[in-house]
C-alpha cells in the first residue's frame, strides 16, 4: 500500500508544534500541525492528577477589541519591540483586524496593530449574522517557523467595498514584511465564461495552511445568501514574494443550476485546511443547488473531502457520500458534510497509514484512504468504514495511547468520543473505548477539542475543550478538561463569552507550556498551575444585537420549521403559534438558506391578510429557542 507520506513515526513537531531542548514549545498553524490532530505530545507540567486539583485554575484575562473567530497562536521564545529579551507570546487576531502580541505568562498586552476598517454585518449579503457585528480576520493565522513570519488575511471596508489582503507580519513588530497583497482571482465555468472571485460574496473562515513553500486559504459564503453569485475557493501565495500561485481551485464551475445556486463553500466550521508531507491539500465542501441535482465529479465537487494538489491544478482523488446520506439528500437538506474539518491521521500500528477522517452535519465519521479518496471506486468513492460520532460543526483531534495505539477523539453534539484505530486490516475502522463527558451548549451542535500528553506516557493525556453558550445572556463559554481513560470531568470554568449567540463560537483550546489558552468575544483567558492569590476577573459579557433596522410594515419572527411545500415553510414558533411563510420572494433574490425540517429558521418580511409572512429574507437560526432573539 503506497504511503502518503507521513513518514515512519509521529511527526507532528514538525507540523506545527515545535521545541527547543528543554525550552517552550511553539503553536504556529491551527490545531497544532498540518494534520490537524489537536495534540500536543510535549506537555508533562498539565496531567489529569493536577488539572483536577485546586491549584488549577485562571491566572490571568485580557481584554481585546472585538470578537476572536482566530485560533491563538504561540512562540515560545520571541522578541517584541519595545520590550528587552525574549519571551513567550501569544498572538491574537480579532474581528476588528487587530493583532495583539500578548505575554503568555501575565496576560498584558506588549503589543498590537490594527490593519484597517472591518465590513460591518450590515453590508454582508443579507446582513448575515452568524458572524460578529463585524468581519475583519476570521480566520487562524499561520506561523512559518523558518522564517519567523505570520501570515494573516485581513478584510476591510474601503468605499463601501469588502476588500481582502493577505499580509506576511514581523512578529517582532507586527509590521508587513513585504508589501501586502489584494486577494483576487478567476476561473473559468462549463459554459466558458470566466468567474471572478467575489469578496462580497466570499466569507474565509478555514484556518489557513503553509505547506510547499506556500500559503493558502479556503474562503466560503455568508449565510448561503447571495448563492447565485458565492462560490467556494481554495487559493494560494508565494510564502516569499504573496505571489498569487498560477492555479487555483473553483469547487463549482457550472455556468447554470436548477435553482442558480452554486456555493461549494470550504467552511469547516474554521478547521483548517490539512496537508501531507507529500504536499496534497485536503478540505471539506459543503452544500450547493437544494434541488439536489447539480452535483459533478468534475464542475461542482458539493458535499466531498477532496484531495487537491498543492499547485491548486489537479483534484487528484475525492470522496463523496452517496445512497441514504449522500450527496443529493445532503444538498437538498442542506446537511453540509463541510461543517466539520478533514483530520489526517499520522501511521498506524497495523498495516494502513494513508488515514483520513472527517464528519459533517449528519454524524457520520467516515474512514478514508487518504492517498486516493475514491478507494478505486470511480464513482463516489468508498470509505474503509463509519462511526457515528453525533452531528458536528466541529472537527476531530488525535493522540496516540500508551498501547500504541492511535485514538480519534470526536466531538459530536455535546459529548466527547474516543475512538481506538484498528487499522490492522484492509478496511480500518474505529472502535469507540469511552465517551468521558460531555460539555455545555445550545447553539449548533459539536465543539472543538485538543489533546495535551507526556508522549504516550501512561496516565499523563488530557482532553481540552470548549463549550458554546446556553443563553442569550450572559452567553458565558468554559473550558473543559476530561481524562481519556476515565468518565467524568477533571475541570471546568467560565473562560469568556460569546453574546452573539446567532454566530457559533469555534473556539479551539490552546495547550502549550503548561498553560491552556482561550479566546472569544473581547477576551483572551489564559489557565495554569498556579498559587493562590487574587481572583482574576473576566469581564462581564457586552450585549450584542446584530438585527437590520426592519422597513416601515415589515416583521422578524423565529421559529421551528414543521413542514415545507414547494416556497410555502410552517414553523411553530417559540409561544405555539403555526405560521406559514411564503419565501418565494427571498428565493427569487437568493436571499434564502435551505429550510430543514425539525431545525429552526428566522423569516423577515410583510404580513398577509390570511397572516403568512411573505418573507423577504429566510436564513438559519440556532435550534434552541434560548438562542433566538425577540419577535418583533
Amino acid at each position: 500500500m503506497r504511503r502518503i507520506g507521513f513518514g515512519t513515526t509521529v511527526a507532528v513537531l514538525a507540523l506545527g508544534v515545535s521545541a527547543a531542548s528543554a525550552g517552550p514549545i511553539n503553536v504556529t498553524t491551527y490545531h497544532y500541525d498540518n494534520y490537524r490532530t489537536g495534540w500536543n505530545q510535549i506537555e508533562p507540567g498539565l496531567t489529569p492528577s493536577n488539572v483536577s486539583s485546586p491549584s488549577f485554575r485562571l491566572r490571568s484575562s485580557t481584554v481585546l477589541d472585538d470578537q476572536v473567530d482566530a485560533q491563538p497562536l504561540i512562540l515560545g521564545s520571541q522578541k517584541v519591540a519595545g520590550h528587552g529579551g525574549r519571551r513567550e507570546v501569544a498572538y491574537v487576531a480579532t474581528e476588528s483586524n487587530t493583532v495583539y502580541a500578548i505575554d503568555a505568562n501575565t496576560g498584558h498586552v506588549l503589543l498590537s496593530k490594527n490593519f484597517g476598517t472591518p465590513v460591518p454585518f450590515t453590508s454582508l449579503p443579507g446582513s448575515c449574522n452568524n458572524n460578529g457585528p463585524n468581519i475583519g480576520i476570521n480566520s487562524t493565522p499561520v506561523i512559518d517557523p523558518s522564517t519567523n513570519t505570520l501570515y494573516v488575511v485581513t478584510d476591510t471596508y474601503e468605499s463601501s467595498n469588502p476588500v481582502y489582503r493577505i499580509h506576511a507580519l514581523d512578529p517582532e513588530t507586527l509590521n508587513d514584511k513585504v508589501t501586502p497583497v489584494v486577494v483576487s482571482a478567476s476561473g473559468v465555468l462549463s459554459d466558458g465564461s470566466t468567474y471572478n472571485f467575489n469578496a462580497f460574496a466570499s466569507r474565509l473562515r478555514a484556518g489557513l495552511l503553509i505547506a510547499n513553500g506556500n500559503v493558502y486559504a479556503g474562503f466560503a459564503s455568508y449565510c448561503d445568501i447571495a448563492a447565485d453569485q458565492s462560490r467556494g475557493w481554495v487559493l494560494g501565495w508565494n510564502l516569499n514574494t504573496l505571489t498569487p500561485l498560477a492555479g487555483n481551485q473553483l469547487n463549482n464551475k457550472l455556468a447554470h443550476s436548477t435553482d442558480d445556486f452554486f456555493l461549494t463553500s470550504v467552511w469547516m466550521s474554521g478547521y483548517g485546511l490539512a496537508a501531507s508531507v507529500a504536499g496534497d491539500v485536503y478540505f471539506v465542501t459543503g452544500n450547493s443547488d437544494y434541488s439536489g441535482d447539480s452535483y459533478n465529479r468534475v464542475k461542482n465537487i458539493a458535499e466531498s473531502v477532496v484531495q487537491l494538489s498543492g499547485d491548486l491544478t489537479t483534484v487528484k482523488s475525492l470522496y463523496t457520500p452517496e445512497g441514504d446520506e449522500g450527496w443529493q439528500v445532503l444538498d437538498e437538506e442542506d446537511a453540509d458534510f463541510g461543517s466539520g474539518g478533514v483530520m489526517l491521521l499520522p501511521p498506524q500500528t497495523g498495516t494502513a497509514t494513508n488515514i483520513a477522517v472527517a464528519a459533517g452535519k449528519v454524524g457520520i465519521m467516515y474512514v478514508l484512504n487518504a492517498d486516493d479518496l475514491n478507494n478505486g471506486k470511480l464513482k463516489g468513492g468508498r470509505a474503509y468504514s463509519t462511526a457515528n460520532v453525533g452531528s458536528c460543526w466541529c472537527g476531530p483531534s488525535y493522540y496516540k495511547g500508551s498501547d500504541g495505539f492511535g485514538r480519534v477523539v470526536s466531538s459530536g453534539n455535546n459529548t466527547v468520543g474516543v475512538w481506538r484505530v484498528d487499522a490492522t486490516g484492509a478496511r480500518p475502522k474505529l472502535i469507540l473505548k469511552r465517551q468521558p463527558g460531555s460539555v455545555d451548549g445550545s447553539q449548533f451542535p459539536g465543539f472543538f477539542t485538543s489533546v495535551s500528553s507526556n508522549g504516550t506516557l501512561s496516565g499523563t493525556a488530557v482532553i481540552w475543550a470548549v463549550g458554546r453558550p446556553v443563553d442569550n445572556d450572559p452567553a458565558h463559554i468554559s473550558l473543559y478538561a476530561f481524562n481519556p481513560d476515565k468518565d467524568g470531568t477533571l475541570f471546568s470554568a467560565v473562560a469568556g463569552s460569546w453574546p452573539n449567540t446567532g454566530g457559533d463560537s469555534n473556539i479551539v483550546p490552546v495547550v502549550a507550556n503548561s498553560k491552556v489558552f482561550v479566546a472569544s468575544d473581547q477576551t483572551l483567558t489564559i489557565f495554569g498551575i498556579g498559587t493562590a492569590g487574587r481572583k482574576v476577573a473576566i469581564p462581564s459579557p457586552r450585549h450584542v444585537d446584530l438585527r437590520a433596522a426592519l422597513a416601515p410594515g415589515e416583521h422578524e419572527i423565529y421559529g421551528r420549521i414543521e413542514r415545507v411545500e414547494g416556497d410555502l415553510v410552517q414553523i411553530r414558533t417559540r409561544d405555539g403559534r403555526l405560521v406559514t411563510i411564503d419565501a418565494a420572494a427571498a428565493k427569487s433574490k437568493f436571499n434564502f438558506a435551505k429550510p430543514w425540517i425539525g431545525h429552526a429558521l428566522m423569516a423577515r418580511g410583510t404580513l398577509a391578510q390570511d397572516g403568512t409572512l411573505k418573507a423577504a429574507l429566510v436564513v438559519h437560526a440556532k435550534d434552541s429557542a434560548k438562542m433566538w432573539l425577540g419577535d418583533r
